[in-house]
């Protein structure tokens, strides 16, 4: 499912329309879409790893949502592919662990469509590339279904990440596909090579 542009608050509402009716027996939902430019709060947030006040995000069109995924601060904006995997655990595992693990390796899959060698960096959660985020993971699992999900980084801008400490991370940049593929990589090449990631992996 394609979303297209849509604000954070109405995509997450469209998602617990979709874990609803996943949960009555519709099949496993990959959702595609992108936000305006917003920072999410995850659950584990912690305040000092905002580095500017609410005023000046709001003063750079940058909105502020609390959710009730894992992790920390983020940052979602036009040319980040966000990807909502609202899947029913019951039929992939039922272990929060191996379902992280395996999103991991859908990004790491797609990926390698570029030739970009993704890696995991344990203890944390995502996909890296050297020492920088490429890909950021955050879910939530009610009755076994999972909502929210992964950020790619394709050709957005990154600088708003310089306004936190992305994921609660210290000392660890972010980065993105097309800077690490050397030409601009559009959010529809990266749909195509998610899909690709969830059908080798799933």
């Amino acid at each position: 499912m394609d979303l297209g542009r849509l604000p954070y608050q109405e995509a997450w509402d469209r998602q617990l329309e979709i874990a609803d009716e996943v949960a009555a027996g519709r099949p496993d939902t990959l959702v595609f879409v992108e936000h305006p430019p917003v920072m999410t709060l995850g659950a584990n947030f912690h305040e000092a790893n905002m580095l500017v006040t609410r005023e000046q995000l709001a003063h750079q069109g940058i909105e502020v949502i609390k959710t009730d995924r894992g992790g920390d601060v983020t940052f979602h904006g036009p040319n980040q592919l966000i990807i909502y995997p609202i899947f029913d655990l019951n039929r992939h595992g039922k272990d929060l662990h191996l379902w992280l693990r395996n999103l991991e390796q859908t990004v790491i899959e797609a990926l390698d469509t570029f030739g970009v060698r993704g890696r995991r960096f344990s203890p944390h959660t995502g996909v890296w590339f050297g020492d920088r985020k490429i890909a950021a993971i955050g879910i939530k699992v009610k009755r076994w279904i999972s909502i929210h999900g992964i950020a790619l980084n394709c050709n957005n801008d990154l600088s708003p990440f310089d306004l936190i400490v992305p994921c609660g991370i210290p000392g660890y940049g972010v980065t993105s596909l097309s800077l690490e593929v050397g030409m601009e990589v559009g959010i529809e090449q990266a749909k195509a090579a998610m899909y690709r990631g969830f059908e080798v992996t799933f």
